[in-house]
């Protein structure tokens, strides 16, 4: 019985991430930046108003990825202020939040990183591709760990992956960048995460960026910190 229990649960999440990966794919594709780095939009610029775009959106928008809308922007403003922002460019939309764990068990949520730029990164210790940019992410921590907060989400279902396997890796490999654990598979959801590795960019005002499926390069990996590093 537990066993059916658990391929039932394994299965429903494979559905829902399939269902994510579609929309994110629709909401991410306007434009590329180099090979896999795919552009949600220009960062949103201080003295900007782009809360209203976000705040109108329907609480299934919200659950979407951090990338931004295909619909035609609006021409509004806050206090006489006026988007900079052409029409037909895409929005920035605000990155959703989740829960996910530190190796002590205690509760981390995205929206404790807001106010630095973020670097989302999703993981597993058997994912070839994953473990071959992770030098580059390691030394990029080590570069702009400052200035920059790094999470290394690790898809940890339980079975093929668990905290203590997971963490042993990272320590058998030096790496020092912060890792965590989506031991309720919240992050994966919430970012359609259905293939690894996945990596997005979050500006310090909490809007996604641009975002990456598949190993990214070191070039490709400096170009999305420079999205999102203050100028």
């Amino acid at each position: 019985m537990k066993g059916n229990k658990t391929f039932f649960v394994l299965a429903l999440v494979f559905v829902l991430l399939l269902g994510g990966a579609y929309a994110l794919y629709q909401r991410l594709s306007p434009g590329q930046a180099g090979d896999n780095l795919a552009i949600a939009g220009s960062s949103a610029q201080s003295g900007t108003d782009t809360s209203s775009s976000s705040t109108s959106q329907s609480d299934a928008d919200r659950s979407q990825s951090p990338s931004g809308s295909t619909g035609s922007q609006s021409e509004s403003s806050s206090a006489g202020t006026q988007s900079s922002q052409e029409e037909g460019e895409p929005e920035l939309t605000l990155a959703p939040d989740f829960t996910v764990y530190d190796k002590e068990g205690n509760e981390v949520h995205l929206s404790d990183f807001v106010g630095k730029p973020i670097v989302l990164n999703f993981w597993a210790s058997w994912c070839s591709p994953c473990k071959s940019e992770m030098p580059d992410f390691n030394q990029a921590y080590l570069d702009y760990g400052e200035e920059v907060n790094f999470l290394m989400v690790n898809m940890t279902d339980g079975s093929r992956e668990t905290v203590e396997s997971a963490s042993a890796f990272i320590e058998e490999q030096g790496y020092e960048f912060p890792v965590f654990y989506d031991t309720d598979y919240d992050a994966a959801l919430t970012y359609g995460a259905y293939a690894l590795p996945t990596t997005y960019f979050i500006d310090a005002e909490g809007y996604g960026v641009a975002w990456a499926q598949s190993a990214l390069s070191a070039e490709n990996l400096q170009k999305g910190l420079d999205m999102i590093l203050p100028q």
